[in-house]
């Protein structure tokens, strides 16, 4: 069945996703994963513990990278834009987003005389470079849900499949990656990224026949005719209430879940007294996220993605306070807490990423329709928390005076700077996912 294509205000909603295409679809995000889990949680530890970066120096090192991207997503959303209305899809930018693996694998391959100042530039250097193509990747792939023709509870299904195989990619890398770089040198992370390089390039390639698949079954809604400048693009996705309180407040959700991820290595080291934790609790985070989506797709059905998301948020900041405990909860203990924080991370992720087809599908009753102008704006807010996370948990460690070292050697940490690396697990995130629930309270997505 060939594509169905026509105006953007035109709305058939009939058609249902089969499954065998949602799962070829969806396998892309299990590169995606491997991708946004690793680095986020193996490279503030890597550079100040292998690479003897200092901690403010090493969180500006993943900052930086990110404020290209914020101007860059935007940017792809509209040319992806364009490019659609000339090819009737968007595969062109996904072919060129196959090229992530090179950089991915430069990225922990850091030359062996390298430390301080110089490894964080290297470092810096391939975040910049693997985030721009796993844009090209991302922007045109997260788009999809929107192209299709389908309604309201089939865009959450189409998400929910996503949701699934995005922690499984973040499961296998969560706890491969961990325990791939036990010994914590130079060789083990070249070694780790090369074993997971393979499983990147290949979901991806997948993802790429799933987009046809989809949008050949569902039809592909052909953006607006008429021509549109970036900024044009920018300004009509954040003058929208609903979608501007939906982004803002993920730009708080993927701060508070990526800051979560990076001080995880520390506080199973520093608090726990055992790195090897380090996978154990990753895959207590991540093996409830990946079975609870079904759950949480019928929590939708029932009171709403709006009620789901606040209930998945107020469960993450009671978690995230309940780890403050510390070494008296034990391991045992701490897997518990981290198990239910996966589970409320599962609606975090699905609750807000299908929220946005919905944003557009609101749009379009008011005028031609931008999708890829909002995925733009969607994937920036969200590679901006990517990095604003370990930033300040970087931050919160240098202001308590972390120590830095290089491979092979350790240091005994001050009281101040393991209550720092404690406070930065518990206290901050809960602040900063308040603040998240403050800004979803204001949209009316559902209500529309």
């Amino acid at each position: 069945m060939t594509a169905v294509t026509g105006r953007t205000g035109e709305h058939d909603t009939s058609a249902r996703p089969r499954t065998g295409d949602l799962t070829l679809y969806a396998t892309g995000s299990i590169g995606m994963g491997v991708w946004v889990t690793v680095p986020g949680l193996l490279l503030l530890y890597f550079l100040t513990r292998t690479l003897g970066v200092p901690a403010l120096l090493a969180g500006t090192t993943l900052l930086l990278p990110k404020i290209v991207d914020v101007v860059v997503h935007p940017l792809l959303g509209s040319l992806t834009d364009r490019r659609a209305r000339r090819a009737g899809h968007r595969r062109g930018l996904l072919r060129v987003g196959l090229w992530l693996t090179v950089a991915w694998i430069a990225l922990f391959s850091v030359p062996g005389g390298l430390s301080g100042t110089p490894a964080a530039l290297w470092v810096g250097g391939c975040c910049v470079a693997g985030n721009l193509l796993f844009a090209c990747f991302q922007v045109p792939y997260l788009t999809t849900p929107s192209d299709l023709r389908i309604g309201y509870h089939e865009r959450t299904r189409v998400f929910m499949f996503r949701m699934v195989f995005l922690t499984l990619g973040l499961l296998v890398a969560g706890v491969a990656a961990p325990a791939l770089m036990a010994s914590g040198g130079h060789r083990a992370y070249a070694r780790m990224a090369l074993l997971l390089a393979g499983l990147l390039i290949a979901s991806q390639l997948v993802a790429l026949t799933g987009v046809r698949r989809l949008t050949e079954h569902c039809g592909f809604r052909l953006p607006d005719e008429r021509a549109h400048s970036a900024r044009d693009d920018i300004r009509a996705a954040w003058r929208d209430r609903d979608f501007r309180a939906l982004a803002l407040s993920y730009l708080c959700t993927g701060t508070t879940t990526h800051l979560f991820l990076a001080a995880v290595p520390f506080y199973t080291e520093y608090v726990l007294d055992d790195r090897r934790l380090t996978a154990v609790l990753m895959g207590a985070f991540l093996v409830p996220a990946t079975v609870a989506g079904p759950g949480w797709l019928r929590v939708s059905r029932r009171i709403g993605k709006q009620n789901g998301l606040l209930l998945s948020q107020a469960a993450f900041v009671a978690g995230s306070l309940a780890l403050a405990a510390g070494g008296r909860l034990g391991a045992a203990g701490a897997a518990v807490l981290v198990a239910a924080l996966g589970t409320a991370f599962a609606g975090l992720q699905l609750f807000a990423f299908s929220m946005v087809p919905d944003a557009v599908a609101a749009a379009e009753t008011r005028g031609p329709a931008r999708a890829g102008a909002y995925t733009g704006v969607w994937t920036a807010t969200e590679a901006a928390s990517t990095a604003l996370g370990p930033y300040v948990y970087a931050t919160v460690l240098a202001l308590g005076g972390f120590v830095s070292t290089t491979e092979g050697r350790s240091v005994r940490q001050s009281h101040a700077a393991q209550l720092g690396l404690l406070l930065g697990i518990t206290v901050v995130p809960a602040v900063f996912m308040a603040v998240a629930m403050a800004c979803q309270r204001r949209c009316r997505l559902d209500r529309r």
